[in-house]
């Protein structure tokens, strides 16, 4: 599926460099049919994140500030999978997951298996920066975050009824869902909620990256997905900054984040072009991701159903979309007939 963005529109050499910024909540099978009661909450989270990240960027906030900034803000939303909307593992606790990514430095952190820290993406960070290392789990990375003055929680300010309800349903149904799989029986008409991410430039090329997740629902605890993995779930270098969404163990074997940007600089080819070439390796229904390149181009490409996401950039374009453009118009044309 081609991607529905700027991109489509204005080649690489007509852009010139300024800033952007793309963010998506998950892909997978989102039926159409999603009820507006249920769809609402979710783009005016997106809207307004949007909005937060361009205001930061308008003010000259660096890119890992601003993808920080807007992460958070998503965790902090129960409609998505990740932070307080993190879905349950097989026993029924709360595994998150996280990683940020500079694109000049390469520095990058990445935390797995928390269950108690309100904003996992801040975690990533602080591991970034203050250890020697990229990556903490379990309870290494829960000693740590209360070490270094990390929020906290309860386990319980995380575990949604809805997810309860969804991991019920799940396993009645002995599967493993990926986010937005439409449940057997779904939750007043809903379909499964999804990863977070937010990667950002600025107008003198910076490029960062970030994502959050709280996995699979009914997945097995220690169960590790693509997020926190570098070159996988999240990516970000001189090229561009990528995070994808979708399947775990799909994105892992194709090491979607880090294969755009390689094939930018071994293939030659623009982001969209990129972008569009790695999520059409991925099997068809796991993967989508979100984009920007280093002069400012963004693109949002899926294989799926649809994908949570919205974008802007500094010549004033902005986007807030789920689905393909026509095949919403569709939808609605026919329901009004």
């Amino acid at each position: 599926m081609p991607c529905r963005c700027l991109t489509d529109c204005l080649s690489e050499e007509e852009r010139e460099m300024g800033w952007a910024i793309a963010l998506h909540g998950g892909a997978g099978d989102i039926p159409v049919t999603l009820a507006e009661e249920r769809r609402a909450p979710r783009e005016a989270t997106l809207g307004r994140c949007l909005s937060l990240g361009v205001a930061a960027l308008k003010a000259n906030q660096a890119p890992l500030d601003v993808v920080e900034l807007v992460v958070r803000e998503l965790e902090n939303c129960p409609h998505f999978n990740a932070g307080k909307g993190s879905v349950l593992t097989t026993k029924g606790t709360v595994e998150m997951e996280a990683c940020i990514m500079d694109g000049i430095t390469k520095n990058c952190g990445a935390v797995s298996g928390v269950s108690t820290v309100v904003n996992p993406i801040s975690l990533a960070r602080v591991i970034m920066e203050k250890t020697p290392h990229i990556y903490l789990g379990f309870d290494g990375a829960e000693a740590f975050a209360r070490e270094q003055g990390v929020e906290v929680a309860e386990t319980s300010h995380f575990i949604t009824q809805e997810n309860v309800e969804r991991l019920k349903q799940a396993k009645g149904a002995n599967r493993v869902q990926i986010d937005y799989t439409q449940p057997i029986s779904a939750v007043n008409g809903d379909s499964q909620i999804g990863t977070v991410g937010c990667v950002a430039v600025d107008g003198a090329g910076n490029l960062a990256a970030a994502t959050s997740t709280g996995g699979l629902v009914n997945k097995m605890a220690g169960r590790i997905g693509d997020t926190p993995v570098v070159g996988a779930g999240t990516y970000a270098n001189h090229l561009c900054a990528v995070s994808a969404t979708g399947k775990g163990e799909f994105i892992i074997r194709a090491t979607v984040a880090r294969d755009v940007a390689a094939v930018m600089e071994y293939k030659g080819l623009s982001l969209k072009e990129a972008a569009t070439y790695v999520i059409d390796s991925v099997p068809k229904g796991n993967a989508g991701l979100v984009a920007v390149s280093a002069n400012g181009e963004v693109a949002m490409p899926y294989n799926t159903t649809g994908m949570f996401r919205a974008c802007a950039t500094e010549d004033g374009y902005s986007e807030v979309g789920i689905w393909d453009t026509e095949v919403e118009h569709n939808f609605i044309d026919n329901s009004k007939s």
